[in-house]
Formats: C-alpha cells, sequence, structure tokens
C-alpha cells in the first residue's frame, strides 16, 4: 500500500489513517463490506449516499488498497467491491467504534443492531488492548514516542 500524497508528510499514524477513512462515508462503506455488501448499487441503496460520493469514496478506497474491484460474475457487466488483507485488518477498527458507540451513545435497553460470533451466536466479547504479559491496557499505561 502507497502512502496518498497528501498525508505522506504526517509523522502520526493517526492523522495519516483518519485522513483516509476518517470520513463517515469511508467507514461506513467498510463497515458495510464487512456486512457483505459488494456492488455500487447496494452501497448507494444501504447508506443513501449521493453517487458522486459513494464513487469518490470508493475510489479512494481502492486507490489505497483496501478495496479491490471484480467483476461480480462470469459475463456479468456488474463489479464488485472486495475486501483486501488491508481492509480486512480494518475490523478492529470498526469493532472498537461498535463497541464505544454502543457504551457511550445508547440509553441502557436502547435497541441497536448487535454483532454476534457466527459460530456461537453470542455477542462480541468488549475489545481491550492488552499488554505482552496479557494485562489489560489503559490510556495510562501508554505514551506516545514523539520523532525528534
Amino acid at each position: 500500500m502507497t502512502k496518498p500524497d497528501h498525508v505522506s508528510h504526517e509523522p502520526c499514524p493517526v492523522a495519516r489513517a483518519t485522513s483516509l477513512i476518517g470520513d463517515r462515508w469511508s467507514l461506513l462503506i467498510v463497515r458495510d463490506a464487512f456486512d457483505g455488501i459488494r456492488r455500487f448499487s447496494d452501497f448507494q441503496r444501504n447508506l443513501g449516499v449521493a453517487r458522486n460520493i459513494l464513487s469518490d469514496r470508493l475510489r479512494r478506497l481502492v486507490d489505497a488498497g483496501i478495496l479491490v474491484p471484480r467483476a461480480a460474475a462470469e459475463g456479468s457487466a456488474y463489479q464488485e467491491y472486495v475486501l483486501t488483507d488491508v481492509g480486512e485488518d480494518l475490523f478492529p477498527v470498526v469493532l472498537a467504534l461498535r463497541q464505544w458507540g454502543e457504551r457511550a451513545l445508547y440509553a441502557p435497553g436502547e435497541a441497536h443492531s448487535e454483532l454476534i460470533e457466527t459460530r456461537t451466536g453470542n455477542p462480541v466479547p468488549l475489545m481491550r488492548p492488552r499488554s505482552a504479559d496479557d494485562s489489560e491496557l489503559t490510556p495510562h499505561d501508554t505514551r506516545v514516542r514523539k520523532l525528534a
């Protein structure tokens, strides 16, 4: 994956990442791709996004190596957008946002969609950063080593 030109000077990985996937539509496209949506028309229908915005975000995600376009079926004129390995690496990011949203943005007992494990049917456990010794890390246990 190559660095997008407009962020190549950024020394902070968070700044680089959010310049690419930090807008609402890009993250929701990635979320929908995890949910199995592949076609332009299905993304548009599910998201309610304007065609020009969807085209732009899909192009950026393809250019960044997050999605790859491919023929939908043998002989079909349709194209699908499929997550690459780099795109699938965004799963913990989407999961963390989902879990934060569940805890911070819903009243107790308020209904919302739920991510479940396909094998067990149980809700996905709360994701927490772990240290090398498997203890839970908090923000107080970390610091950023800045470039000199």
